[in-house]
């Protein structure tokens, strides 16, 4: 080897030698790429050059390659990517066309295809396809994405035929798993074009259908110019359904501020006005609007809204609405639904296995008739009254069949849909003929399973207080009630006077504990079990109404013809009735006046809703002419008619036979109230009877233990009043005696 060829190895080793010395000295710090290509062109210009070459040559190929590349071959692997996030078949049938040399690259992609999740196709009913889509246009703006905002400059969409589909069990197809309740996140979006689409949704768990076309308008001159449309028209359930949302122009759109709009919607009789702004554009998950709602019946808003709604009247209301994520408030909630004001809070929690409404409402006027609505009841159609066009049909059908109890179903299919805690108060009451004056509810729903604990409805004097519960869990629902009124007043239900006087007055204490099944009102009545007792513990009654309890011929119809307005003591009068199967039956009914005892029996059906009851009167006193029948109360609940058992009349010695009846007496008077064991009337009845040696009648329940003590206190503290008790009714059979003979 010569000595020429020889230096070029030993200059290379040299240079090597003092690279790695070189390196040694950095203390192991690499080079960069550019400084090991300086470093290397220094040394060799040729090498360095064709490096640079090179390096020149890769953006061009790749502008090659763009230029001539068939865009169509990323059909297939687009299309499977989005099938394995989507979970459903993605296809882009027709041809791929990217635009990417400019600002503003557009893709579009033809006949595009996206089939139904695998538990929706045998729901579907064109085979499989939840959207076919003839073109769809994405531009996207490159100027905004460098400024860290996301900007779609536009979105066509033309000859869609989307077909949406919901199951019973609440799976939406348009659910892709994302967060429950949290809607898509959109951007921000400067022109978007929609031709007639056609959409079909099929609810299963709403039980609704709808069919109609949604499309978009913009104009840019003209009326309206520069003013965004977004129009629905169809059909939900056959009603004629159309929205209508007008917005700001889209083309100044920014995701930094906040974007105005409006909408109008009608479904059926039912109607929607909203106003407000989406904070960020468009992201739907954060928004605010003011709305106003109206319709026939809130229970129709379950098919918009997902809420299983009371039925009631025609409603107007509005309210502020904020949307927060998985969280709506309604705030400042005020309006009428029927006759009666409505106001208060709402929040719907719908980020949830299922939406949960918690209310604060409350009315400062309430008309029953409303809160009856509320149980399927037929309100008051007269004139004045608020009814919807349903609600007048079934008056006139419960007129004509006599019925009060209502059929309407109970849709427990919405009831286990949805959770509630709802708080309800009516600082007044409009009810004609009843002593209601103030209502306060609160209601719980869980798992199907409706409580409501407190209920309480204040009267005159006195009020009702207890709770209920509805079990909607079950294939056929329960219901329990148990209610107790309290220091009530006779007068308050009985408000019949003579005189400008009432005819009858004294305290009044009840008991309602019933247990029913049935998905309606009249099939729980019907089916119920349980019992129900009314008590008044002392007052007075005209002494003619008391007479006729009897119908004293000689005595109380000459009094009331002639208003005479004397009185006697009700020293007690029950009412105890036990519910077997839907039929109340008497197990006493007896009241204890001055001059007559009072004996009563009978049934009152809830499955015909009918009543047959019969009271028999026997006087305390003799009476030179008497002529005692029993006096009848028979036929529909709606309006029953009074009458006399004309072919029977009665012999003396009814009383004591009365008296024997109440040897389970105490036990009556603690199931109702367990002070009422105490009382010096009722208890006295008791005693009175015991020791006239009257027969002794067995009770068709046997009494608690403290029943039986509360009875046996009662008798030892009677005990003490007795000689002052006798001494009393002397002197009124004396008195009594004196003014007959003064009459005769």
């Amino acid at each position: 080897m010569s000595e020429d060829t020889a230096q070029p190895r030993g200059g290379r080793l040299d240079r090597v030698s003092a690279g790695l010395k070189a390196w040694w000295r950095r203390g192991f710090e690499a080079e960069t790429p550019e400084q090991r290509v300086q470093r290397r062109v220094s040394h060799d210009p040729k090498r360095g050059r064709r490096i640079m070459i090179a390096v020149a040559a890769v953006p061009v190929a790749l502008v090659v390659l763009l230029v001539l590349f068939d865009w169509n071959w990323l059909r297939g692997p687009i299309g499977q990517i989005a099938s394995a996030r989507l979970n459903r078949t993605v296809a882009i049938v027709g041809d791929l066309d990217v635009h990417p040399w400019s600002w503003t690259p557009t893709v579009e992609a033809h006949d595009l295809r996206i089939g139904q999740p695998a538990w929706a196709k045998d729901k579907s009913p064109d085979g499989g396809q939840m959207a076919t889509v003839g073109r769809l246009a994405l531009r996207l703006q490159l100027r905004d994405l460098l400024g860290g905002r996301t900007v779609l400059g536009l979105i066509e969409v033309q000859r869609a035929d989307v077909r949406l589909v919901r199951a019973a069990d609440g799976r939406g197809n348009w659910e892709f798993g994302g967060k429950k309740g949290s809607s898509a996140k959109l951007p921000a979006i400067r022109r978007l074009i929609i031709d007639q689409a056609k959409v079909r949704l099929d609810d299963r768990q709403r039980k609704a259908v709808f069919e109609g076309v949604v499309s978009t308008q913009e104009s840019t001159t003209g009326e309206g110019a520069g003013r965004f449309l977004l129009i629905g028209d169809g059909r939900l359930n056959r009603a004629k359904f159309t929205a209508r949302i007008e917005g700001q122009p889209l083309l100044d759109i920014s995701p930094s501020r906040p974007y105005r709009f409006n909408a109008r919607v009608r479904a059926g009789a039912t109607r929607i006005f909203a106003d407000g702004q989406i904070d960020r554009p468009f992201d739907l998950n954060r928004f605010g609007a003011r709305f106003s709602l109206s319709g026939s019946d809130l229970n129709d808003l379950y098919v918009l809204t997902g809420l299983a709604l009371p039925n009631t009247g025609p409603y107007q209301v509005s309210a502020g609405l904020v949307r927060d994520y998985g969280r709506w408030h309604l705030n400042r909630l005020k309006g009428r639904v029927g006759d009666s004001d409505i106001g208060g809070q709402i929040t719907v929690e719908t980020a949830r296995e299922k939406p949960l409404l918690i209310a604060d409402l409350r009315s400062r006027r309430l008309d029953f008739d409303d809160l009856a609505s509320v149980f399927g009841m037929a309100p008051a159609t007269g004139a004045g009254e608020t009814a919807s066009a349903d609600q007048k049909a079934m008056a006139v059908e419960s007129r004509a069949k006599g019925r009060f109890l209502s059929d309407a179903t109970l849709q427990v299919d919405r009831i286990r849909s949805m959770d509630a805690e709802v708080r309800y108060r009516a600082e007044a009451v409009n009810a004609p003929g009843l002593p209601l004056r103030r209502v306060d509810l609160t209601v719980d729903l869980k798992d199907g399973v409706l409580t409501g604990d407190p209920v309480g409805f204040s009267l005159d004097r006195g009020d009702i207080r207890g709770v209920f519960k509805l079990d909607a869990s079950r294939d056929v629902p329960r219901t329990d009630v148990d209610l107790r009124m309290t220091g009530a007043r006779l007068e308050n239900w009985i408000p019949t006077k003579v005189q400008g006087l009432p005819v009858i007055q004294g305290g009044l204490v009840a008991r309602l504990k019933i247990s029913g099944t049935g998905n309606s009102v009249h099939k729980t009545a019907s089916s119920a079990n349980g019992s129900m007792t009314f008590v008044s513990n002392g007052g007075e009654v005209r002494q003619a109404f008391a007479e006729l309890l009897g119908v004293n011929v000689s005595k109380g119809l000459i009094m009331l013809l002639s208003e005479d307005p004397k009185k006697t003591p009700l020293r007690c009068a029950v009412a105890d009735f036990q519910v077997r199967n839907g039929v109340a039956r008497a197990n006493r009914i007896i009241a204890d006046t001055g001059v007559v005892l009072v004996e009563g029996s009978g049934t009152i059906n809830f499955r015909q809703e009918t009543i047959n009851l019969r009271i028999e009167g026997d006087s305390k006193k003799p009476r030179l002419l008497r002529v005692f029948v029993p006096i009848t109360v028979s036929g529909p609940l709606v309006s029953p008619k009074v009458g006399v058992e004309t072919g029977q009349v009665l012999a003396q010695g009814g009383a004591a036979v009365a008296l024997g009846a109440l040897s389970p007496f105490a036990a009556i008077l603690a199931f109702v109230d367990p002070g009422l064991a105490d009382d010096a009337n009722c208890a006295g009845l008791l005693r009175e009877g015991r020791r006239k040696g009257a027969p002794s009648v067995a009770p068709t329940t046997s009494p608690t233990a403290d029943a039986k003590a509360a009875e046996k206190d009662a008798e030892k503290r009677e005990d003490e009043r007795e000689e002052k008790r006798k001494e009393k009714r002397r002197e009124d059979r004396d008195r009594e005696r004196r003014a007959s003979r003064e009459r005769d």
